[in-house]
């Protein structure tokens, strides 16, 4: 069997001891964990800043680390197994585990509990941070991390408060983001990674690529069941259903997240990348 190497972090001279027995390399060592701290940063299939990128890790994000060299870091994502490069900077080890998880597109991470401040970064839906506080300046609430910095409370909730909520109205709420090739961040994104995101915002796993998800996420569909939520599929694309007549999703057409009416959508599409592939629904 020839595994993904997507998700299986191996190399001629290196792999993760658990594939030991299922690839050959000079050596397998266990990783270590570490911390995503950067708002947003690019996984790439190399260390090189020029090469195009995979996927993105948000703010908060677990990762297992199998080397550090020339200021990269070759990891596997905790959260969906994607393995990649990463610059060494981004990530810190021993950090506390988070208690909260953004649930706005996107908000501001100031340096104190003071809005008039200017803000330190932008953090996406998706991130987490660990809450050791609260503050309240001219009537606005703030939770406030260690060290001091702080985020309006309204836009961010425990870990695991949405969890079985409605994915297509998480979605909706990235109506408009710019479209970005390996995007999974409310400051770009690809038809993956709304789909990823929109069902990790609602307790549910999924995986980052479109093959992936369209391999393996819930249980296939015929055409004529479709629902709001289902999935629709083409060779390289994806989308989420709204209703019976119109879908949501990432694509290079609009370059952003655009609704769309599905059997116009169909034709569009078909018109250079064929029909429908497949239709799938998530079963929690």
């Amino acid at each position: 069997m020839t595994l993904d190497r997507r998700l299986n972090a191996f190399r001629p001279d290196l792999a993760d001891a658990s594939l030991q027995g299922k690839v050959e390399a000079d050596r397998f060592i266990e990783g270590t964990k570490a911390q995503v701290v950067a708002p947003v940063v690019a996984l790439r299939p190399h260390p090189d800043l020029a090469r195009g990128i995979d996927t993105e890790l948000l703010f908060g994000e677990d990762v297992e680390v199998f080397e550090r060299k020339d200021g990269w870091c070759w990891v596997k994502a905790l959260s969906d197994g994607y393995v990649g490069y990463l610059p060494e900077k981004a990530i810190l080890t021993e950090q506390a585990a988070p208690t909260h998880i953004v649930v706005t597109q996107r908000t501001f991470l100031y340096p104190e509990p003071e809005l008039r401040k200017p803000h330190a970064h932008v953090l996406s839906m998706g991130s987490r941070v660990r809450v050791t506080g609260t503050a309240e300046v001219r009537g606005n609430h703030y939770v406030v991390l260690e060290g001091g910095a702080a985020i309006f409370a309204k836009h961010v909730q425990p870990i695991g408060h949405n969890d079985g909520g409605d994915y297509v109205d998480v979605a909706l709420r990235f109506l408009e983001t710019p479209y970005l090739w390996g995007g999974r961040s409310g400051l770009g994104i690809d038809c993956s990674g709304l789909v990823q995101l929109a069902l990790l915002m609602t307790g549910r796993a999924a995986p980052r690529d479109t093959d992936m998800q369209a391999a393996g996420l819930g249980q296939p569909i015929v055409r004529e069941e479709l629902k709001r939520g289902d999935f629709i599929f083409w060779k390289g694309h994806v989308a989420i259903m709204e209703d019976p007549e119109t879908i949501v999703h990432a694509n290079g057409h609009t370059m952003t997240v655009a609704r769309e009416n599905f059997a116009a959508a169909v034709e569009r599409i078909g018109y250079l990348y064929e029909q429908p592939t497949g239709y799938r629904r998530f079963i929690d």
